[in-house]
């Protein structure tokens, strides 16, 4: 008589439940996870209406590893781990672009500018009334004037931001030696005793510049952009 080999019922019971188990999850549903927006291949499969992925799957998409000590399973991600997941299929939308800012003058450095030609044109019309008054020419006399446009050449450099600002900052400041070199020529000609004629500025080409920069800086500063002028050199 052939013996049957004996199992123990409790191991059986075990042995059982165990390929139940197997072909449950074998019958379940198998799905792909999706990360970000984008397909894997990490399997999804479905027990009991609730989802499970594998540990191993995971960790290699997301560049991770997996070590087991004992009944302990560690998962372990690179810190960089969101970075290195698929990104979404929908890019985000790009920023919009920033408008660039048309050329021209700033604001400080155009009312700046305004008050140095202001000044430099107070300048000239102390100049222009002495000599053609008669009035003794002294460096007293144009002193104030010359200080305050000096003064505000300064403060136009300091405005001068674009460009365009500091392309026209070289005109005023070419003006302003101009008219430096005009004082200081009839200056020059008082203290020696040389007449000065009343009309003389209208004769005097370094004057006609001044006069022609002048119009020109101010036909600029109207228009709001930089254009150049061989009177202002």
């Amino acid at each position: 008589m052939i013996k049957k080999p004996w199992i123990p019922t409790t191991r059986l019971s075990l042995l059982l439940f165990v390929l139940a188990a197997a072909l449950s999850l074998g019958a379940a549903e198998r799905r792909m996870l999706i990360v970000n927006g984008r397909s894997t291949d990490v399997p999804v499969i479905y027990v009991n209406q609730h989802p499970y992925v594998g540990l191993e799957a995971l960790a290699n998409t997301l560049n991770g590893s997996v070590s087991s000590s004992g009944a302990k399973i560690a998962l372990s991600l690179p810190p960089s781990s969101a970075n290195c997941a698929p990104s979404p299929t929908t890019a985000p939308p790009a920023p919009e672009p920033v408008p660039a800012q048309p050329p021209g003058f700033s604001r400080d450095f155009l009312n700046a500018g305004i008050e140095q030609m202001s000044s430099l044109r107070e300048w000239h019309t102390a100049l222009q009334t002495a000599i053609q008054n008669g009035i003794p020419l002294s460096e007293g006399l144009l002193q104030p004037y010359r200080a305050q446009a000096t003064k505000d050449l300064h403060l136009a450099s300091a405005a001068a931001a674009s460009p365009a600002d500091r392309d026209a900052y070289q005109l005023l400041n070419n003006v302003y030696l101009n008219m430096n070199k005009l004082a200081d020529k009839y200056l020059r000609m008082r203290a020696s005793v040389t007449y000065i004629a009343p009309d003389a500025l209208q004769n005097d080409e370094l004057n006609q510049r001044i006069m022609t920069c002048g119009r020109f800086l101010g036909a600029m500063a109207a228009s709001g952009q930089f254009s150049d002028d061989g009177s202002c050199h």
